[in-house]
C-alpha cells in the first residue's frame, strides 16, 4: 500500500501562524518573551507585526525554530526628532509621573505608546516615537503552529478564536 505524502504548510500570506518569541535589543538581554504564555497568533500578510519580522517568517513551517536581527527600519521605525507633544495632565488620569516612564495615551486615533520626557503643573511633555524606536532587535522564534486563514479572518485582517481577536 502507498504512504500518502504529508506536506507541511508554509508561511505565506492569509496563512494563520501561532508563534512564540522571545526579543532583545541587539546585544542586550531578553526584553519580553511569550515563552511563559500562549503563543502570539497573527495573520500573514495583513501588516500585524512589524515587517522585518513577518519577511523571516515567510517560507517556514512549524516545528522550526530560528533566530533573526531586525533591523530598526523593518522594526518600529528610526527614531524621528520633533515627534514631542505638550498634553494637559488631565489626561493621564491621575498617574504619577515621571521622565522616562512609558505610558499610554488615548488620543483621537486610539491608544498609544508615549514616553514621558517632563512633567510640569499642568502639562506633560511626551515623545510620541515608538519606545522601540530606532533600536535594532534580535527575535528568537519557535513556529508553534501554520493552519488556512478562514475567509472571515481574511476580511476582517486579523486572527479570530485561539489566541487571536475576538468580537
Amino acid at each position: 500500500m502507498a504512504q500518502a505524502k504529508v506536506f507541511a504548510m508554509k508561511i505565506e500570506k492569509d496563512r494563520v501562524v501561532q508563534f512564540h518569541y522571545t526579543v532583545s535589543e541587539a546585544g542586550q538581554e531578553p526584553m519580553e518573551s511569550s515563552k511563559e504564555r500562549e503563543p502570539l497568533s497573527i495573520l500573514v500578510g495583513h501588516g500585524n507585526i512589524i515587517p522585518g519580522l513577518e519577511k523571516a517568517l515567510e517560507g517556514r513551517e512549524a516545528g522550526e525554530s530560528f533566530g533573526v536581527d531586525v533591523a530598526a527600519a523593518d522594526a518600529y521605525g528610526e527614531k524621528r526628532d520633533g515627534l514631542s507633544q505638550r498634553v494637559p495632565k488631565k489626561h493621564f488620569s491621575g498617574q504619577r509621573l515621571e521622565p522616562g516612564m512609558q505610558v499610554v495615551l488615548n488620543t483621537n486615533f486610539g491608544q498609544r505608546a508615549v514616553t514621558v520626557q517632563k512633567v510640569g503643573m499642568s502639562v506633560v511633555d511626551v515623545d510620541l516615537n515608538h519606545p522601540m524606536a530606532g533600536k535594532d532587535l534580535h527575535f528568537d522564534i519557535e513556529v508553534v503552529e501554520v493552519r488556512e486563514a478562514k475567509p472571515e479572518e481574511i476580511a476582517h485582517g486579523h486572527v479570530h478564536g485561539e489566541g487571536g481577536h475576538q468580537h
